[in-house]
């Protein structure tokens, strides 16, 4: 299957600090692929290369057979580059419906006729149809977080950006935001998915990434990456003979 999503050797820098050093990986149709890290690891920031909120001062970025290092951000969400953020970014005085819909117009280029429907089909998967006319602001964390998801879902991505999504939730919370991940991957929807909790990770991911102060520590199969002793010390704080 191809790669939809390809990083040639991709470095950041602010100053003398070196955040993004050298990264290559390539993600497939329809794949979903978890990205781990300690904190300043350089995660976020390789979203932000992804996306387009931060450019890259070496290497490429290849999305859908097309170099887009210099393309504007928004011209990527057109594109089918969807994300989320850490911390969630709705519009607080605009309804749940309303943020949508502009993620649909704007995100997607859709007319409002074409953006309507889409952004109720949205709300259904999200669970978010009950809670459609309700201010963002007033929304608790768990909805929220779906509404992030949500926005990035109206702008009818083939590529979604999930950047600690599930950050601040109570397990059962988590469990609740992973199921619905897990209907848009089997949707076809590739993922790319930034977590600090392992096992919300699992659930899903095809394949993981990790990364240690922006360099490419390991990578492979979920199993074979938890394993590898490098990972267990950097990542988990444990010792390779523990």
């Amino acid at each position: 299957m191809n790669a939809l999503l390809s990083l040639r050797n991709v470095s950041k820098r602010y100053g003398a600090l070196c955040v993004t050093d050298d990264i290559s990986f390539s993600v497939r149709t329809g794949e979903t692929l978890g990205i781990l890290g300690p904190n300043g690891a350089g995660k976020t920031t390789l979203f932000n290369l992804i996306s387009g909120d931060t450019r890259a001062d070496s290497g490429t970025v290849e999305f859908d057979g097309q170099e887009i290092g210099a393309m504007a951000p928004y011209r990527r969400c057109v594109a089918g580059i969807g994300r989320s953020y850490q911390v969630p970014r709705p519009f607080g005085n605009m309804t749940v419906f309303e943020n949508l819909l502009v993620a649909a117009t704007y995100g997607a280029a859709l007319s409002e006729a074409e953006a309507c429907p889409l952004c109720v089909e949205v709300l259904d998967h999200t669970g978010l149809r009950s809670k459609a006319n309700r201010p963002a602001g007033a929304l608790t964390l768990l909805d929220r977080k779906r509404l992030e998801l949500a926005r990035a879902l109206a702008t009818r991505p083939k590529l979604l950006l999930l950047d600690e999504i599930a950050g601040g939730l109570t397990e059962a919370e988590t469990h609740q935001l992973v199921a619905e991940i897990g209907r848009v991957k089997q949707q076809g929807v590739t993922i790319v998915w930034i977590e600090h909790g392992v096992h919300a990770l699992l659930a899903l991911a095809d394949r993981l990434l990790v990364i240690n102060f922006g360099k490419h520590l390991a990578e492979g199969v979920p199993d074979q990456v938890m394993n590898d002793p490098e990972v267990r010390r950097v990542y988990l704080g444990l010792e390779a003979h523990a």
